[in-house]
């Protein structure tokens, strides 16, 4: 357990600009700042940064909370594990009690692989400095590649003996269950039930998240075994904290530099990351020889839209350039291509060069993606069918692009070049825009379809409508409370026995909410209210900090939420704040909310009406509906709405 003290000193030091920084890419917007939401697909920067307030918000998927509630949402955590994480980059102790045995069986899955990854990384990094084969074998072959021991040690390289159960015995006698060895893949079942070393005998490159915890492992084989071997590279299986079209290599050391350089270089494998790196290029990142998926693309244009392919100039090297562009073009990212000299790669060109040397070449080097896929494959080309084929694959390329006046700019490039005029590429391209829209809505409609017929039945009380609307003005309610819950409505108010006092808005609503035995029917909202309630009356003066700084993530997730506006209007239009505006504008809410549920009653009661075939049923049902009727006409009244019946 963390104390309520070392969790005030690990929120009050944990600045939100630079815990979000960690993850994305921001950029200063008045006194805010704005990035693309890590939560959601996002395309024009809608994720905005308080560093005043010390809050996050999207203004499109709705997500907001504080640095603790930012780590739990991105890094899947606990709060307790959250704060921790916050607590190792801020330097602050936290001294814990030992758990229990009990208590460490109950670790999730999540957590346990992190740790045996974590261990399993410090093992193969020690056998590779520390075993004579690991001196042998393992370091000898990053010699051979020119790696110096600060990029070993930065890349957390390593060695696994050859010996297919020596890891296996050594991570037992630490502690470690046989089932996290085979979950996170570091070890295989065979049929006896005995375990095996997934990366025995292979030189390891672990595989890092963006936030630096060890998801998997790579493993390459050595010597001559790896002559006419078909699977020289081993990965670890995806698991709980890995999926291999989700991550990509090196993208926690590249960050950084990625954002800085507001640019990236894609490579293929972990030795053209790791060499270029110590050439003293860091914006970096591999995908390791796999087609690039939506999610990699998505994680690396949170912190950059521009994306430089860097691959062999041969045939394999081209067809890998050409592998998911248009997947690329589609997510908004700008395409350089660069093809590096024969018989060369990143690897072997970075060894070769500096940095300065490097950068120039990609500088007078590096080709627009749509000038060298024009080039390709018209090159030479005389064939009027291939051709008319080539030609359709450019334009089927420029019809991804969702910005109209890039899409715009290519036509006109692309006519200009093949010698085709600019209309008939503009016809065929809306084609293809509409083909693919069509498909798009067809798909959205099998889903909206699929999740019908799997939707339970709605109960036939408590109309849709109704519960929406309570639901709409419990929550107005909740954020008035919330916002303006502490502040003064009524002065001098009688207690009936002489004395006067002052009422605040939670109390006012409390008080009017009482006065008909009502209460909030949303829990979450509920357990807010009454928590704010004894808030204020035991002396309290800052509900809204209070409750964004909640240790539960929900409650300051909400609270987060309902304290930001999503627009923000003129001053002129704003509303004026003061007791007298404040308890109208409460009184209003309440009398709303009462409509709200006497509407939902009604609904019920003339659905109940149409539904009975009993006269003595019919007969209640007509007379509460009556009063019911008439109580809504009052609250109309009091609240200077006409209600038509």
């Amino acid at each position: 357990m963390i104390d309520r003290a070392t969790i005030d000193r690990i929120m009050d030091a944990a600045n939100i600009v630079d815990v979000v920084s960690e993850f994305v890419s921001l950029r200063k917007s008045g006194a805010n700042y704005k990035g693309l939401c890590p939560f959601h697909d996002d395309r024009t920067p809608s994720f905005s940064v308080s560093p005043a307030r010390g809050i996050y918000k999207c203004f499109s998927c709705g997500k907001a909370g504080n640095a603790a509630n930012f780590i739990m949402e991105h890094e899947q955590l606990s709060y307790p594990d959250a704060l921790r994480w916050l607590a190792r980059k801020y330097h602050i102790e936290i001294k814990e009690r030992e758990l229990t045995d009990e208590e460490r069986q109950q670790e999730n899955e999540r957590e346990s692989i992190f740790i045996v990854n974590e261990w399993a990384a410090g093992y193969f990094n020690d056998v590779l400095h520390k075993e004579p084969d690991g001196q042998a074998i393992g370091m000898a072959y990053f010699r051979s590649r020119g790696f110096r021991d600060d990029i070993i040690a930065k890349f957390k390289l390593g060695f696994a003996l050859p010996r297919r159960n020596a890891m296996v015995e050594q991570a037992r006698t630490r502690g470690y269950k046989d089932d996290y060895l085979v979950k996170s893949g570091l070890c295989v079942r065979r049929d006896d039930g005995s375990l095996y070393d997934r990366f025995a005998g292979r030189v390891i490159f672990p595989w890092m998240g963006v936030s630096g915890k060890v998801t998997a492992f790579g493993g390459r084989l050595l010597d001559a075994r790896t002559k006419g071997v078909a699977q020289k590279y081993v990965n670890s299986p995806d698991s709980v904290v890995y999926h291999k079209d989700h991550e990509l290599y090196g993208l926690y050391q590249a960050k950084k530099a990625i954002a800085k350089e507001g640019c990236v270089y894609m490579v293929e494998g972990y030795t053209d990351v790791i060499s270029m790196h110590q050439c003293g290029i860091e914006n970096v990142v591999a995908n390791s020889g796999t087609a690039l998926s939506v999610h990699q693309i998505r994680l690396l244009r949170r912190f950059t839209e521009n994306i430089v392919l860097l691959y062999d100039g041969d045939e394999a090297g081209i067809h890998a350039a050409l592998r998911g562009t248009d997947m690329l073009l589609a997510e908004g990212m700008k395409i350089k291509i660069l093809l590096l000299p024969d018989n060369e790669d990143p690897d072997s060109f970075a060894r070769k060069h500096t940095a300065v040397e490097f950068r120039e070449y990609i500088a007078s080097h590096q080709t627009d993606f749509m000038e060298f896929k024009t080039q390709l494959m018209l090159r030479g080309e005389t064939d009027p069918i291939k051709r008319s084929e080539a030609i359709q694959g450019i334009v089927r390329s420029i019809s991804v692009i969702k910005d109209q006046i890039v899409r715009a700019t290519y036509v006109k490039d692309c006519a200009m070049r093949i010698g085709i005029p600019e209309q008939t590429l503009i016809n065929e391209m809306n084609k293809l825009i509409r083909h693919d829209r069509e498909e798009q809505e067809r798909q959205t409609q099998r889903e909206e379809e699929r999740k019908r017929a799997q939707a339970p039945e709605r109960s036939r009380l408590g109309p849709p409508q109704a519960s929406e609307r309570v639901e709409e003005m419990e929550k107005l309610l909740i954020q008035l409370v919330v916002r303006h819950g502490g502040e003064v409505v009524l002065r001098n108010v009688d207690r009936g026995d002489g004395t006067t006092c002052d009422l605040t808005v939670v109390e006012y609503v409390y008080y009017s909410l009482e006065e008909d035995e009502l209460q909030l029917a949303n829990p979450l909202y509920r357990r807010i209210f009454l928590e704010a309630l004894e808030y204020v009356t035991t002396g309290g003066d800052d509900l809204l900090g209070h409750f964004q700084m909640h240790p539960d993530v929900e409650v300051s997730s909400l609270a987060t939420r309902l304290g930001v506006d999503s627009y923000v209007l003129s001053a002129s239009n704003q509303v004026r704040t003061g007791e007298e505006p404040l308890r109208v504008q409460t009184e209003h809410l309440l009398l709303d909310y009462r409509m709200a549920l006497l509407q939902g009653h009604i609904e019920q009661l003339q659905k109940q009406l149409l539904a009975s075939d009993d006269e003595e049923e019919r007969s209640q049902c007509l007379s509460q509906l009556g009063a019911l009727l008439s109580m809504r006409q009052e609250i109309a009244k009091r609240s200077g709405k006409s209600i038509i019946i």
